[in-house]
């Protein structure tokens, strides 16, 4: 496995340990169809939460949230929709939101983390 899939994973495994402490309840992750894949997909207060991670060793090619243009915002929340439409019992009775974690650092475990809320 490359580095960065290593540091990706890592981002994504750290990223699900705050959602957990932020009281968030995990219902999958890395759920993959035709249309891409969503790295989180977590519950909270009425919400289903689509969670894309981005880790990065450092900002010297740009801040993770960067890498979120509109083209990809487009396609998390196709992906929101293809994930809804395939689970109609876990998504009764919740609202979707897209959010992004970004991660900066050597170390993906102790880097700077930062929750983008409701990306839109």
């Amino acid at each position: 496995m490359a580095d960065k899939d290593i540091r990706g994973r890592a981002g994504e495994e750290r990223a699900a340990r705050y959602l957990t402490r932020q009281g968030y309840t995990l219902l999958e992750r890395n759920w993959r169809c035709r249309t891409g894949e969503v790295d989180i997909v977590a519950v909270r207060a009425g919400m289903i939460v689509f969670v894309e991670v981005k880790t990065r060793r450092s900002e010297l090619f740009g801040h993770p949230f960067e890498a979120v243009d509109r083209r990809k915002r487009d396609r998390l929340w196709r992906l929101a929709h293809a994930w809804l439409a395939a689970h109609p019992d876990a998504a009764r009775g919740t609202r979707p939101r897209v959010d992004v974690i970004g991660i900066t650092g050597e170390d993906p475990g102790t880097g700077v983390l930062e929750h983008l809320v409701d990306l839109r």
